[in-house]
């Protein structure tokens, strides 16, 4: 097993530490004029359960 050749500092621990955030993931509005809720990108929609944006095709998936 691998052993450190030095102590890392606790300001070098805690600076590299600093540098994970916990970010807001981005949300786009549902393609279906009638639900027009919120979701993930490259997702289907958990209020009415359809994915993509055109009509033609669009999926409807059961929820």
């Amino acid at each position: 097993m691998a052993v450190p050749k030095r102590r890392v500092s606790r300001s070098n621990t805690r600076s590299r530490r600093a540098q994970w955030k916990a970010s807001a993931p981005q949300l786009v509005v549902c393609a279906n004029p009638a639900c027009r809720a919120s979701h993930l990108p490259h997702r289907a929609c958990p209020q009415c359960g359809q994915y993509g944006p055109r009509a033609g095709r669009r999926q409807v998936l059961d929820v």
